[in-house]
């Protein structure tokens, strides 16, 4: 088509253009923008009509300072009018105008309709084209509704051109794809498979893009497609390269077209007609063979071209599952591409290898490339493709290799990223226990897990330890040796206390008979590491200490010493003071048999899937190589899984944790040695529940990214393959505003879309938010806001929920991210003197006012850091305070709507230990306790 040159004599645009380049600065930019739409507002209002060219002119300008970012209110009419011009260059500049500048919405869309109609029945090709691409290029609701019943005719009808067949096809799919509901299924869709026949290729490939997109909803319409996309494959494998000259690239015949054909094949299982199936099978045989032949180019366009085609067809081998020869070969090939110098080549084809691992037919040709996938995993410099290293190794381990496979995930494990330790956990731990022949080896490991990996060993997989070692009598007692001896160590991670107190609480007594784990060395030993723990672990350890008194009545004397402290009885946290004084109570009026029976060791716990399976399935998504545990034919004996026990003894504690069931452990926990009391305990419960919910869990991570926004106010929230979430916020005093922006990032409208702001009704009671509604259309790439506006009327614990609610292409989105408003946003910072800071600091001296917490440094102790973390918590950083110039101190006021909450805080590292002292002091326990969980969690 002839395009907008210098010879279409629009020198005034170009006097403009460069005039506005010549700009000095913003102000003369604006001035000169401003002159010109002044003059340009002018014409259009001026009485001489104006001619097609000056009119092209005209809105070409505007479309051009729209283009640079300013407002354009007028011309529309203009441009409209230029659609019914003759001259190609008058009706582009319309149609690319109309494209950019006029919503759905707009007065003119009637006139834009008739024009495009107008367009389409004129039989031109070249004006067919221009209206056939301005609708998919708007591809509005609007547009389908108007024209989706028109497109299919001009597509199938035997007199139209077949560059407006292509157009026609490409905008038939882009309506399709914002609105599947209004293209109807007709007469058509018989025709226009017989396109894949069409002499010319260009045809062809639009053809198939809409074919395999129709198939994949509409599956039975498009049966036939697979006899003429396998006839249409093996006109072009079996081509040379001269044979389609214009299609050919870089000496690959056609390699688009091809990569579109083989991916509509994917859409259905193997052909059932022999001669089809034998005909796919050379074609996909020919395709490997070519990968063998030395390179006719040495240009990477020529590679890039050839490999595009062989992962596609290797695809569709793997898709269909059914030829053993095809997928050994594809496996052989895959594995030259492992030590490929290309990085892109050698993580496709890890990728690809890792789906071939959980064929019965290939899963032993992948065995055999191991030791080049560890070296990749040693090796490799980009995280994504060793990644795919530790996928491949876990797709591929079977009993022969399993301890061999483990034991090299370990070791990288010590100097994995951060991004990837989680899922390296959780799968060495389910591999550790699916392959585990001597349960020994299995104890071993998930020890060594925690050791080695603690931050990012979950509950799930202690938990798990713990239902294993219960179930299986020939483990408990080396269990217990184990974890006494590693508990010894100077510096244990918080995981093995929790197992240690755990076991040792439940079959301590195994080992008892050693002087050198004695029952009082064994409570010496737990006790040592309770003040370094946090409140869950000191809970789980009290627990354990009442076990201890029904196993060991020797040391009952020391236990309730210890339970009688002030620390314990007095404790500011009302679950380790309930603890202590029902613990205490049971341990002094409960007879030997009473304190038998209640405190008597767990029983089995009956079978279930896996709740670390359960997890990583959570965490990779349905359809990853996670789901091969079902997929492999070959099963792994089950090991005693874990469920609700058949009985639950008497209850020693009066209120359970919300999360004593995560796992299956059902009530024992809260009423045997290690119950997992936790706080949030109930949010992981949603997340594991079977139930279907209106509100969904919380999305993977999104902990993680609310703790990072305790500290600051802006940034990305979540973010997925469909959806960011971006947030910008600000507070004065008890009030807040928070801007929240929704990004699609697809090319495709969110429909029926639904945020809310969810509060539970304690919180609802303490904070007033005012949010007001968004546009429940969200068009591909584009982003909308949502304001919402945030009172405190009084102190509160937890963080409102964003439910997030949508259709995307068909199917119902639904996620939950915590909205980072906590209670240190309403802080004002206060300057003190060093003389009134510990005034004050003496002033709040009740016990019940202070909360301290000893923890040990999550990130590098940097000073500078550690300073701006604290400023951004809301407080102000006092300087030359502390006697120690290497501690921190701050202070400040929470503001509520009912009182104002004085707070002081003091941040004291061990640069040699790795540790910090946290201590905080304000007039109200609960306002310590927040402010202490939040700031912690930061360093």
């Amino acid at each position: 088509m002839p395009a907008v040159s210098k010879g279409d004599g629009m020198r005034g645009l170009a006097v403009f253009i460069s005039d506005i380049r010549n700009c000095k600065s913003k102000e003369a930019e604006i001035k000169r923008i401003n002159k010109e739409l002044a003059n340009i507002r002018s014409k259009f209002k001026g009485d001489k009509a104006l001619d097609g060219y000056s009119k092209k002119k005209y809105v070409c300008k505007l479309l051009f300072i729209f283009l640079l970012g300013h407002d354009i209110d007028f011309g529309h009419m203009e441009a409209v009018n230029l659609l019914s011009s003759n001259r190609y260059t008058e009706k582009q500049i319309g149609y690319l105008f109309i494209s950019v500048l006029v919503n759905s919405n707009s007065e003119l869309i009637r006139l834009i309709n008739n024009a495009i109609k107008n367009d389409l029945a004129s039989r031109n090709p070249t004006f067919m084209g221009l209206a056939l691409h301005c609708i998919a290029n708007v591809g509005s609701r609007e547009m389908a509704e108007a024209f989706a019943g028109e497109i299919p005719k001009i597509l199938v009808a035997g007199d139209t051109m077949d560059s407006v067949k292509q157009s026609a096809a490409l905008c038939l799919l882009r309506l399709y794809r914002t609105s599947p509901d209004l293209v109807p299924m007709g007469d058509w869709t018989s025709r226009v498979v017989h396109l894949l026949n069409d002499q010319h290729l260009g045809v062809v490939t639009a053809a198939t893009s809409l074919i395999t997109t129709l198939a994949q909803k509409n599956p039975e319409e498009f049966k036939t497609s697979v006899s003429l996309a396998v006839s249409r494959l093996s006109r072009i494998v079996t081509s040379a390269s001269t044979d389609l000259q214009d299609y050919t690239y870089y000496f690959v015949p056609a390699p688009w077209l091809s990569v579109k054909l083989l991916r509509l094949l994917q859409c259905y299982p193997p052909p059932e007609d022999p001669a089809v199936r034998g005909r796919l099978t050379e074609c996909l045989e020919t395709i490997l063979n070519k990968a063998q032949e030395p390179p006719k180019s040495k240009k990477v366009q020529h590679s890039n071209a050839k490999n595009a085609v062989l992962f596609e067809a290797i695809s569709l081998i793997i898709h269909h599952d059914s030829e053993p020869n095809l997928l050994v070969r594809a496996c052989n090939q895959l594995g030259q591409f492992l030590q490929h110098r290309e990085t892109n080549l050698r993580y496709l084809a890890l990728e690809s290898m890792c789906t071939l691992a959980s064929s019965e037919f290939s899963h032993e040709a992948v065995k055999t490339h191991i030791e080049t996938v560890i070296n990749a995993l040693k090796t490799e410099r980009d995280v994504s493709v060793r990644q795919r290293a530790v996928d491949l190794l876990y797709a591929m381990c079977d009993r022969s290799n399993a301890q061999q496979i483990v034991a090299e995930m370990l070791n990288y494990l010590e100097t994995a990223d951060y991004s990837i330790r989680e899922e390296i956990v959780l799968k060495v731990a389910i591999l550790a226990e699916k392959y585990a022949v001597d349960y020994t080896w299995y104890v071993d490991t998930i020890l060594n897990l925690i050791r080695i990996a603690g931050d990012y060993v979950s509950e799930e997989v202690w938990y798990r330890v713990i239902q294993i070692v219960i179930n299986r009598d020939d483990v408990q007692g080396y269990a217990a040796k184990t974890v006494f001896e590693a508990l010894q160590a100077p510096a244990c991670h918080e995981n093995l206390v929790k197992v240690g107190g755990y076991i040792l609480g439940e079959f301590g007594n195994l080992i008892a008979g050693d002087p050198r784990s004695s029952p009082l060395i064994q409570f010496n030993l737990l006790h040592s590491k309770f003040h370094l723990c946090s409140v869950p672990t000191r809970a789980l350890l009290l627990s354990t200490y009442i076990k201890f008194v029904n196993l060991f009545p020797e040391i009952k004397t020391t236990i309730q010493d210890v339970l009688r402290s002030d620390s314990q009885l007095k404790n500011a946290d009302v679950e380790l003071q309930q603890r202590a004084v029902e613990y205490l109570r049971l341990s002094t009026i409960a007879s030997t048999d009473i304190l038998a029976t209640v405190l008597e060791e767990m029983p089995p716990f009956p079978e279930r899937e896996s709740s670390i399976l359960a997890k990583l399935k959570k965490k990779k998504g349905p359809g990853t190589v996670t789901d091969l545990e079902e997929i492999k034919k070959e099963r792994s004996s089950d090991m005693n899984g874990s469920a609700e026990p058949a009985s639950v003894n008497a209850s020693v504690v009066s209120t359970p944790s919300p999360s004593a069931d995560l796992l299956g452990l059902g009530a024992a926990p809260v009423t045997n040695s290690a119950p997992p009391p936790s706080s949030s305990g109930s949010l992981l419960v949603d997340v594991f529940s079977d139930s279907a919910s209106a509100v969904a869990p919380l999305a993977p991570g999104s902990d993680d990214n609310f703790a990072r926004f305790v500290c600051k106010n802006n940034g990305v929230l979540f973010e997925n393959q469909l959806l960011q979430i971006g947030l910008k916020s600000e507070f004065r005093q008890n009030l807040g505003r928070m801007f929240i922006f929704y990004g699609n990032k697809t090319s495709t409208q969110f429909l029926n879309f639904t945020p809310t702001v969810i509060c539970s009704d304690d919180l609802q009671s303490s904070l007033n938010l005012q949010t007001k509604p968004v546009d429940p259309t969200v068009d591909g790439g584009a982003q909308v806001q949502q304001v919402v506006n945030i009172e405190c009327v009084s102190d509160f614990m937890e963080a409102p929920i964003l439910n997030i609610q949508f259709r995307y292409g068909g199917t119902f989105q639904n996620l939950s991210v915590k909205l980072p408003i906590t209670l240190n946003k309403f802080f004002q910072p206060t300057e003190m003197s060093s003389q009134d800071f510990f005034q004050r600091w003496k002033q709040l001296s009740n016990p019940k006012q202070e909360v301290q917490n000893i923890f040990k440094a999550k990130h590098p102790m940097d000073a500078e850091i550690t300073k701006a973390k604290i400023i951004g918590f809301g407080s102000a950083l006092l300087e030359e305070v502390d006697p120690n110039p290497a501690n921190f101190v701050g202070a400040g006021i929470i503001h509520t709507k009912t009182t104002q909450i004085g707070c002081l805080l003091r941040l004291e590292p061990n640069l040699q230990a790795q540790m910090y002292r946290l201590t905080l002091r304000t007039s109200k326990e609960a306002v310590s306790q927040r402010l202490c969980e939040l700031l912690s969690e930061q360093f």
